[in-house]
């Protein structure tokens, strides 16, 4: 009997959700969703994949980059060298083209996730009043499904709440400013510390009790009243943080002191590797590696987790809603510098940056990273970033998932760095090598949970049909650039890196419930502060292509 079912035969399956770990089975697929395999002998499929010798996994998910957006749009503008020296991707009969270089075009941002068999992403950090325009980049990225986390952290009507103690404000606004830009989870970036930036030229906040003048709070404060409410409205992912004082030496005291907050409720900090730094401002002998009792601390509180940041060596674009940072950089590197205000929600700052293999912070920085991957004892809180465009590209995720397996590669790189990072990081001493589970963990099952999204990462029936075969190689970073045969929402979009129907996903956002009567308090102050009228702001539905409610999980 034929049948519109799909069977992917005779893999190597690695779906750690579901407790398999390299075992051979079958995979059935009907539609966008995987099946159990028939019951009735007499059905056949109607393709079959054969995966004899393959390994199969997830479709990949990359929980923190930066795809679009205000800055990303500012970003690509910003660096026409870039796009004149790499090789564009060219237009064929199922492919649009499009531009590379740090900062890819929307066409081929799609095309590269795919070619490595990644099938979802999330931008990092959209200020609310952007919402709109990352929903029309959204219809124009091929192959993934996305979302994107709403910048908050710095929202004057927020602090204002937090300041009054009005918790029950706090709940409503970040309730519907998720509904209203159809966003998926709050976004905390530098909180406090922008706002000080756009009040004070290179202003900032030292630490988690500055106060923040005119709205006297503190970045503390901030952290506490915002994670605290998200949790109350059931977020699925409750809070994305970007910590304070990124970057600088001698950060590594705030981050714990972050934790240290955070762990009250829990919750997600973010790329955590350069929030992960010994020493002091202006005497670079000082600088080294404080990953060991950050990591300590997160072993011990279950409910933390981070993605790391991945620095890899090379030119790359530093683009942030961490507005002091972007000037911070632009003096570090001399480069051109990039500095926006988005109302009262946001900064942004955008500088070009290059990582060099020969400088020593550069190469802690790298050397940092890999600690992270390596001292979190459980990968099921620990996820693969490298803050893509902001300490590489995403492309670069095979070569770091090489470094996580292969101890002797990682030391051969080692040997190339300046003799630092041995004195002042524990990587050279970290025996520690990943295995494919681990890896299949920190790039898709993990993700998915942290996310709370329980129909992907895993490869049981009612799952999403996202699927990454890979044909293995002595060397796992060739496994890893090209897989065999990536599939998603139940269609083979490539083989053997030729795409094949690219369609676009869907958009996935939450719809919390949260008190309505607070609306009319919302609305007036927009229209007493705002440019945009009270009921221009929410993007309607329309805006959207295919997309897709995620649950809370109680109100």
């Amino acid at each position: 009997m034929s049948s519109s079912l799909t069977k992917i035969a005779g893999g190597t399956v690695y779906d750690p959700t579901n407790g398999v770990d390299g075992q051979v089975r079958d995979i059935w697929i009907d539609g966008a969703k995987i099946v159990s395999a028939p019951t009735d002998p007499s059905v056949r499929p109607a393709r079959t994949i054969d995966a004899r010798g393959m390994v199969v996994m997830p479709g990949g998910i990359d929980m923190h980059c930066h795809i679009a957006g205000p800055k990303v749009n500012v970003a690509r503008r910003m660096r026409p060298e870039e796009k004149r020296e790499a090789a564009p991707v060219v237009r064929t009969r199922t492919t649009h083209s499009g531009t590379m270089g740090s900062v890819p075009s929307t066409f081929a941002t799609g095309y590269k996730y795919a070619g490595m068999g990644y099938t979802t992403a999330f931008d990092a950090a959209i200020p609310p009043l952007a919402a709109r325009h990352v929903h029309a980049e959204f219809a124009d990225t091929p192959c993934l499904d996305k979302g994107f986390y709403v910048v908050v952290g710095n929202n004057h009507y927020l602090m204002q709440a937090i300041r009054d103690q009005e918790p029950e404000r706090v709940r409503a606004f970040l309730g519907w400013v998720l509904s209203a830009t159809k966003g998926f989870a709050p976004k905390m970036v530098n909180p406090g510390g922008v706002e000080v930036w756009k009040q004070q030229q290179a202003g900032n906040v030292s630490g988690l009790d500055s106060v923040v003048e005119h709205f006297d709070v503190t970045p503390r404060q901030i952290i506490r009243g915002i994670t605290q409410a998200a949790h109350e409205i059931g977020l699925p992912h409750p809070v994305h943080l970007h910590c304070n004082n990124l970057g600088m030496p001698g950060n590594w005291s705030t981050t714990l002191e972050t934790m240290k907050t955070l762990s009250e409720f829990g919750g997600h900090l973010t790329h955590i590797q350069f929030h992960s730094y010994g020493g002091s401002d202006g005497d670079e002998s000082t600088f080294g590696s404080e990953v060991a009792q950050l990591a300590a601390y997160v072993n011990a509180h279950p409910n933390l987790t981070v993605d790391v940041g991945q620095v890899l060596f090379g030119p790359t674009t530093s683009m942030t809603g961490d507005g002091p940072l972007g000037y911070y950089l632009s003096n570090v590197y001399g480069t051109k510098w990039f500095s926006a205000e988005i109302e009262m929600e946001a900064g942004c700052g955008i500088a070009p940056i290059e990582y060099k293999q020969k400088s020593v912070i550069n190469a802690l920085q790298w050397a940092i990273g890999l600690e992270w991957y390596l001292l979190v004892e459980d990968p099921w809180r620990v996820v693969m970033s490298t803050d893509h465009p902001n300490g590489g590209s995403f492309l670069a995720y095979p070569q770091i998932i090489r470094l996580l397996m292969d101890r002797t590669y990682r030391r051969d790189v080692m040997k190339t760095l300046p003799p630092q990072v041995r004195e002042r990081s524990s990587l050279w001493d970290l025996e520690r090598e990943y295995t494919l589970a681990e890896i299949c963990i920190i790039t898709r099952s993990g993700p998915a949970r942290i996310l709370g999204l329980n129909h992907k990462g895993h490869l049981a029936p009612g799952a999403d049909a996202d699927v990454t075969v890979y044909t293995p190689d002595a060397n796992v970073q060739t496994m890893f650039e090209l897989p065999r045969f990536v599939i998603h929402a139940g269609r083979v979009i490539a083989e053997q890196g030729d795409l094949r129907e690219p369609g676009f996903g869907k958009t996935l956002h939450v719809a919390p419930q949260y008190d309505r009567d607070v609306e009319s308090d919302i609305a007036r102050w927009f229209e007493t502060y705002n440019s945009i009228r009270f009921r221009n702001y929410p993007v309607g539905e329309e805006y959207l292509a295919e997309h897709e409610v995620v649950a809370c999980r109680r109100t």
